[in-house]
């Protein structure tokens, strides 16, 4: 898998699968980034590729110094699951 990338212009964060796109869109406010959605495709469903998206987003959201705050039920899920995120939870 290639690594996720922000797609500033679209919103979201963006992983490229088998030349398709899983995606989170999301949107900046001052205080921090709101993940809104999460998408992947429904042939690659099952796979883990969405969390794959996730743990990237959330490391370029560290990376930049932000706080992140789930919007979707995905990413509720995944920071419940995964503490080592919790120093980013708005």
């Amino acid at each position: 898998m290639s690594a996720v990338r922000d797609n500033q212009i679209q919103g979201r964060f963006e992983l490229d699968v088998e030349g398709q796109i899983a995606f989170a869109s999301y949107r900046r406010t001052p205080a921090a980034v709101i993940i809104t959605h999460t998408e992947t495709p429904r042939t690659l469903r099952g796979r883990g590729i969405a969390s794959e998206l996730v743990k990237g987003a959330l490391e370029l959201i560290r990376a930049d110094g932000n706080k992140v705050i789930a919007g979707c039920s995905f990413v509720v899920d995944y920071l419940r699951n995964h503490p080592e995120y919790a120093d980013i939870v708005a």
